[in-house]
């Protein structure tokens, strides 16, 4: 694994460099980085004008082949592209879970006839999509869910409930797991289905957080329509689909993310030398090790890039989300410590939060979504690892 970049990605960071000087820029540079993870609802309709800047400019779905309105961008160049995004404090993307999770599992598994509808409106940044996995008795127990569609007429009718289904409000399309066989059991009989937002039959309730925003959804189907042709892989073996979606997550992006836990981190060390907290061995230990930590985080995940073969990222990708997860959750209870008694008193009536008071609430839900860190334990256990599986039920 050689991590230094080659003459042809100096030139692409050069290129993505001025690219987003000369452009994140007026209403964009005010988003000032903004709209990152418990903040999604903040500034978005120029959150949404940027996704169209991007477009406009051939920066949205660089991982993407050609042939489907990428540039065929290779990892490093991925990875190059998320580290400056961070770095020149672009507005948060609107569009992520279309370019990252939807288009590369349709990119995999879909006909031709629904790459062609689509993934161009991805590209555009013209359709947002939201995730309908999670229901009330089936969160990290996916397999336990229980929505159902059936065919009526030339069409599956959707009918059941999902939760912390995030930007459903703002969502176009839902991609939608959901029992295809009646009588079916477990990851049996499962389909993967593409349902419009807009349409009768479909009702989305915002649940407000901690963070006083609500990018977690309900989402209620009651008979909601898409057609026959919206179902991706074969109807009931929508399963694997499901599960390489899961993967996408793990991707590139993640050194972006990790880049905005470095300027987190650099702000709280700044903010422990300026009131003395700094000089605590205590707190400077827990300073280092944090930073040790951070970096340790950052060349396993190059690590793991380096290593994928094949359309999805290998489990070991699991190894990345506990450990980010559980290390910004840590990090966030430092940055309250660092700030003492102070630090919990809000800015504003009746609840504005600064950035370390956000961050630090929406960090307690973390090591909970996009797979909790049991669940991220016992893939690394067993498909890591090798080691036998878990007991479980009756899985017929």
């Amino acid at each position: 694994m050689d991590l230094r970049d080659t003459p042809e990605d100096q030139a692409f960071r050069a290129e993505v460099r001025q690219w987003l000087s000369d452009h994140v820029v007026g209403e964009f540079a005010e988003v000032g980085g903004r709209g990152g993870s418990g903040d999604e609802t903040y500034a978005f309709d120029a959150r949404l004008a940027w996704e169209k800047e991007l477009a406009a400019g051939g920066w949205t779905c660089i991982g993407w082949p050609v042939e489907h309105g990428g540039r065929g961008a290779s990892i490093a160049q991925q990875v190059i592209f998320n580290e400056e995004y961070v770095r020149a404090r672009a507005p948060g993307r609107v569009g992520v879970l279309g370019e990252g999770l939807l288009g590369p599992t349709l990119i995999q598994y879909g006909t031709p006839e629904q790459k062609a509808r689509f993934l161009p409106p991805i590209v555009a940044g013209e359709e947002l999509w939201c995730q309908g996995y999670s229901e009330p008795d089936a969160g990290s127990d996916l397999a336990n869910l229980s929505t159902r569609a059936e065919l009526v007429d030339g069409a599956w009718s959707v009918t059941g409930q999902k939760v912390w289904t995030s930007l459903a409000h703002q969502a176009d399309w839902c991609f939608v797991v959901a029992r295809t066989e009646a009588g079916s059991r477990r990851h049996r009989g499962l389909s993967y289905l593409l349902v419009p937002m807009d349409q009768p039959g479909v009702e989305v309730r915002p649940i407000t957080q901690l963070t006083a925003t609500s990018e977690f959804n309900e989402v209620f189907f009651d008979g909601a329509r898409t057609d026959a042709a919206n179902v991706v892989g074969q109807p009931g073996e929508g399963w694997a689909v499901a599960l390489a979606t899961l993967a996408f997550e793990r991707g590139v992006a993640l050194l972006g993310h990790q880049l905005s836990f470095r300027r987190e981190l650099d702000s709280l060390i700044a903010d422990a030398r300026s009131n003395g907290k700094a000089g605590d061995p205590v707190v400077r230990q827990r300073l280092a090790r944090a930073y040790a930590e951070l970096e340790i985080l950052r060349w396993n995940t190059l690590r793991s890039l380096s290593n994928i073969d094949g359309p999805v990222a290998p489990p070991e990708a699991s190894i990345a989300k506990l450990f980010w997860a559980s290390w910004h959750r840590s990090m966030t209870d430092l940055a309250l410590d660092v700030r003492g008694m102070g630090g919990q008193v809000l800015g504003g009536f009746p609840y504005e939060l600064d950035d370390v008071q956000r961050t630090f609430l929406f960090s307690r839900s973390e090591t909970i979504y996009g797979g909790s860190n049991e669940i991220q334990r016992n893939i690394i256990g067993e498909r890591v690892l090798g080691l036998p599986p878990e007991p479980k039920g009756d899985a017929r």
